[in-house]
């Protein structure tokens, strides 16, 4: 683990008129990492990713990646620092094919300049079939290549999630954020993402900050986590502090636990 974190929040919060949606947050993941954002619904968690994003604007504190300041970046700005996420909703392009949606992605990172793609130059060309090769690529990592022409709206349910996380990769990030990716899957099809972001994980050498309400998901691959309850953090630590946490299990069972043996 490097000395200087690849993702570091310090002080950070954003308020909507008079009221403090995520306040005080202080965070450090190192390259590399795979760590856990979790907390009961409403606790500012999806807040959060928008102020890492640029979505949101910080009304306090920094958020700096890699030793540069992120603040008042945009969105597009952010994902070209190194950072790409997805989303709690999924948001795919849904009349578009299943390439199209990855090639998408490839297109921020075009070497080839608007006026060769207008002049039909052949460095467009060559760029268009890059990417179509590379798009493809992605698609057969996550056994998607059989859909490719496909409108994506048309893949079950499943499959749609592994082709948003597909099409964030696409981007090439350093710190790839997931939002709930485990949302309205089956068993068998969680277990599944796991193996998934396992893979992922090693193969893109990706640092990965997730939020899940999936508590066996995130136990079983998060090295450390960070609660988030009424937009603040109230506790940090391994998968086995957090389980035993007194503020964590206040939190999530809405009543105060002591301990009888303090």
């Amino acid at each position: 683990m490097g000395s200087m974190p690849l993702l570091q929040v310090r002080n950070t919060g954003i308020q909507f008129g008079g009221l403090k949606a995520v306040s005080n947050v202080n965070m450090e993941i190192h390259r590399g990492e795979l760590i856990g954002l979790i907390g009961p619904n409403g606790a500012g968690k999806t807040t959060c990713f928008n102020l890492l994003t640029g979505v949101y604007v910080p009304t306090e504190g920094s958020i700096e990646f890699d030793g540069q300041k992120l603040n008042g970046l945009a969105p597009y700005q952010v994902t070209r620092k190194g950072i790409s996420r997805t989303f709690q909703n999924i948001r795919l392009f849904n009349e578009l094919s299943v390439l199209d949606n990855v090639k998408v992605a490839y297109h921020s990172l075009a070497k080839h300049s608007i006026i060769s793609s207008i002049l039909r130059l052949p460095s467009h060309f060559s760029g268009e079939k890059e990417m179509e090769e590379k798009s493809i690529e992605f698609l057969k990592i996550f056994n998607l290549d059989k859909y490719k022409d496909e409108a994506a709206k048309n893949l079950p349910y499943g499959q749609q999630r592994r082709l948003e996380i597909a099409r964030a990769l696409a981007a090439g990030p350093r710190l790839l954020l997931l939002d709930e990716p485990a949302a309205g899957m089956n068993p068998q099809e969680t277990h599944e993402l796991m193996e998934l972001i396992a893979f992922v994980r090693k193969k893109f050498d990706l640092t990965i900050l997730l939020i899940e309400h999936d508590m066996n998901l995130v136990m079983g691959i998060c090295e450390r986590i960070y609660v988030l309850d009424h937009g603040q953090l109230i506790a940090q630590g391994t998968p086995e502090d957090i389980r035993n946490h007194p503020k964590v299990i206040e939190a999530y069972l809405g009543e105060e636990v002591t301990n009888s043996h303090a």
